[in-house]
């Protein structure tokens, strides 16, 4: 055998020890239903006794989930809750007084009460409306609720009722009904009239009777009529003087509808679903109405500071007439001192870039800026709300003087009190980490709240002096504590897990030293056979200098096949970085398969992901599809210097966000990757929805260039490698129309290497076990195929 044709030999053996590489798994089984896996809780709470852990479980493996509890005096039992039993559990909505001796709450429409003393709850009202959102009143002997789109109060000694606000939904409908008639209806109402007697003589008794109602009828002083819009975040105040609403009107534009080829009825049905960007529109105007006066003033946000400022995206359009105008905002709900005399307001404007913190005035109805946040790209983080209607964090603390809220002032979004009276601002937490979930304890002495302190990719609970101090760590295994404290704070219930456990249940004393109690250990013996890699947590440098976090898998030296593959988290702002159980799950288990058969595997929590501060929310910020991809590149990089990886064997997959970085990755730099699985993927930014892409890339009809340099279906032409394209035809949030479109496309581009796989009974988020086989059976065979030759 001549020398050359020896190496071609050694090269051909070591091909096949490569592709000889095997697994203990394989994507029959780890895309089985997950019930394989084992059985884990999920939907933690404590009941209103402090005694009992409630949680969703499965253990005899039903279609679906029941209730279980543990009594913290018997941990090592697991029941399961009767239908009697859950039937007269107390709900954990619902308001306690400031002893929490008592807690009002509505069920099924009507008013309870429920005695902790007694454990008893009794019906205190079963009236024509649905009651809703029950509160007390400071001084605990009256609740406020709502039914419909008023505000109530009932006396807890006297057992009676007061409407407190009169607004009418229907006063539009009877001012149209009086409009006057086009000359045509009318002409045909006469000649109606005249012609039949009875008719006349009925229409003048009707008239005569209404007329003899509105005289006679006991009119409140004043009602506010709605005129056709909706009414949101009713407020009563605690002193019960004041109630604060919005007028809300929305004009969504034209909703999409979305096929269904495979109806039970045979035909095809359209699924109703949401309208596109830059089609939601959204005002709302605020009324304060002051019971004693019996008046109604509305709010006015036009002054507030920098409401006309214009967005800094405009100087890339200087042919625009551009005017400084007030912008519409959107204020939320007021929150009142708890003496009721006292009251702020959370003020965003409709493009999500500035957010003011004003008082009220409750006698004026004038306000006062406390503190303004503007963010260029777009205000969010935790605990300040990812869009407008998200989340916030915010109220007053017991001093009636003191208000609290969060903020990214900092770069990061940390906890800050502010004196309403002198405007003096401190925050309470500091540092490069995240602030979560912040509430105040029972004694009004310590604020308890979860942090990313330790680690960006941990999550540890806390206790805190109210007024700023030593955070007390509480808890201290590794990986996300999502802490349930009981009522009387006691106790901890932790749902716990790390990267390689999925969620259990452990126990633990509020401050305790000792080591939380394991309560549930659900994994299935076959689950517990295959060891689960633990990946390593790395930071690689990206072009622009940041540290990028990624989760690396990598194969054993005798396993390596020199390939890569990226796998790309979706959802946008989610951290999957992290050191506990990924929500993705079913990828980490198949990124393990990968791994087995000599794929290193990178999974990169690139710009926009969560976990990380403002900078890196913001980095996509106009631009989907440059520094977010350009992390998945430098991640290439990476993997090629220190890891002796082909870079022609590289190739990338992911779902929704992660399809969409795939494509464009696929688009624009192809010779970085070889291969790649799209899926449920946004292919042109501009049919996707409002709240998400609006903050991010502004509206297409007013910053066109950010839409069209960050839409995949642009630059389809760039298509060199191997792209499988797979998609759920009844996907009711990226349509399935996204990926027809691109279809067409890429035929009219004459491309011939690719291919779509479509699934006719699957929405976004696939449910079929058969659907995640057959789909993540065709991402391996295109890696196998393309990278290995195989």
């Amino acid at each position: 055998m001549t020398k050359r044709l020896l190496v071609f030999a050694l090269m051909l053996a070591g091909t096949a020890a490569a592709f000889a590489q095997t697994s203990e798994l394989s994507v029959e089984k780890i895309m089985k239903d997950p019930k394989w896996m084992g059985n884990f809780p999920s939907a933690v709470y404590w009941g209103n006794d402090s005694q009992n852990i409630y949680f969703d479980y499965n253990p005899e493996v039903n279609e679906s989930d029941s209730l279980y509890r543990i009594n913290i005096n018997h941990p090592e039992k697991i029941l399961k809750v009767s239908a009697s039993e859950e039937k007269e559990l107390v709900p954990r909505r619902g308001d306690f007084n400031a002893d929490r001796s008592r807690k009002v709450y509505a069920e099924n429409g009507n008013l309870f009460l429920y005695v902790s003393a007694n454990r008893k709850k009794e019906e205190l009202l079963d009236l024509p409306g649905r009651i809703e959102n029950p509160q007390f009143l400071a001084d605990e002997t009256k609740v406020a609720f709502q039914i419909e789109d008023n505000a109530f109060i009932y006396n807890l000694k006297a057992g009676t009722v007061l409407q407190l606000t009169h607004i009418d939904k229907q006063g539009a409908s009877r001012k149209n009904s009086e409009k006057k008639l086009s000359a045509k209806d009318q002409f045909l109402e006469d000649e109606n009239l005249e012609l039949l007697e009875v008719v006349q003589e009925r229409k003048e008794k009707k008239e005569s009777s209404e007329a003899y109602r509105n005289a006679i009828k006991d009119e409140p002083d004043y009602t506010f009529y709605l005129e056709g819009k909706d009414l949101g975040d009713l407020t009563v105040s605690p002193n019960a003087k004041f109630v604060t609403f919005n007028v809300i009107e929305r004009e969504r534009g034209k909703n999409t509808e979305v096929p269904n080829y495979v109806d039970a009825s045979g035909y095809t049905v359209d699924l109703p679903a949401r309208s596109k960007v830059g089609d939601m529109k959204y005002s709302a105007e605020m009324v304060l109405y002051q019971i004693e006066k019996d008046t109604a003033l509305q709010i006015d946000f036009s002054g507030l500071p920098g409401i006309s400022k214009l967005p800094d995206y405009a100087a890339d359009y200087p042919e625009r007439d551009w005017k400084e105008t007030p912008r519409q905002v959107i204020p939320n709900s007021v929150y009142f001192s708890e003496n009721g005399e006292n009251a702020i307001i959370n003020v965003r404007s409709t493009d999500n870039k500035d957010r003011w913190i004003v008082t009220l005035d409750l006698e004026t109805g004038k306000l006062e800026t406390l503190d303004h946040q503007r963010d260029e790209a777009w205000l969010a983080g935790p605990g300040i709300g990812y869009t407008y209607y998200g989340y916030q964090t915010m109220g007053w603390l017991p001093d009636n003087k003191n208000i609290y809220f969060q903020s990214e002032e900092s770069g990061y979004s940390h906890l800050y009190i502010l004196n309403t009276q002198n405007g003096k601002k401190k925050d309470l937490t500091k540092g490069d980490f995240e602030v979560f979930d912040p509430f105040i304890s029972n004694d009004k002495k310590h604020w308890y709240l979860t942090t990313s302190e330790v680690d960006p990719g941990e999550r540890h609970f806390y206790r805190m002096p109210l007024m700023g101090g030593k955070m007390e760590k509480l808890t201290s295994m590794t990986g996300n504590n999502d802490v349930s404290l009981s009522p009387d704070e006691k106790y901890m219930a932790v749902y716990h897990s790390y990267i390689n456990q999925p969620w259990e249940l452990y126990l633990k004393e509020t401050g305790s030293n000792s080591d939380a109690k394991q309560l549930t250990s659900g994994q299935s013996a076959e689950f517990k056979q295959y060891n689960w890699r633990e990946p390593e947590i790395i930071r690689f440098q990206a072009e622009d200098g940041a540290m990028v976090p990624a989760r690396l898998y990598v194969p054993e030296e005798n396993a390596k096949n020199g390939a890569a593959v990226v796998f790309v988290h979706g959802a946008g702002y989610l951290q999957n970085a992290h050191k506990w159980w990924s929500s993705y799950f079913r990828e980490y288990m198949f990124n393990n398969l990968l791994t087995d058969l000599g794929y290193t595997v990178i999974d990169i929590d690139y710009r926009g992901s969560a976990g990380y501060g403002r900078d890196w929310r913001t980095g996509i910020y106009r631009h989907m599809g440059g520094k977010d991809l350009s992390d998945q590149v430098d991640g290439v990089k990476y993997l090629v210097e220190n890891y002796d990886i082909d870079p022609e064997k590289v190739g990338i997959y992911g779902g929704s966000y992660g399809g969409f970085i795939t494509l464009m990755g696929m688009f624009t730099q192809p010779e970085t990757f070889k291969a790649g699985a799209a899926l449920r993927s946004v292919t042109d930014w501009a049919h996707y929805n409002h709240g998400y892409t609006s903050n991010i890339l502004n509206e297409p009809s007013e910053d066109p260039i950010a839409y069209r340099r960050s839409s995949p279906i642009y630059f389809a032409e760039g298509l060199e490698g191997d792209l499988l394209i797979a998609h759920g035809m009844v996907d009711t949030n990226v349509h399935f129309q996204d990926v027809v479109r691109l279809a067409q496309r890429l035929i009219e581009l004459h491309k011939d290497n690719w291919e779509m796989a479509v699934y006719p009974v699957e929405n976004h988020g696939f449910v079929e076990p058969s659907s995640w086989t057959d789909e993540y059976s065709r991402i391996l065979k295109l890696f196998n195929e393309s990278l290995l030759g195989k």
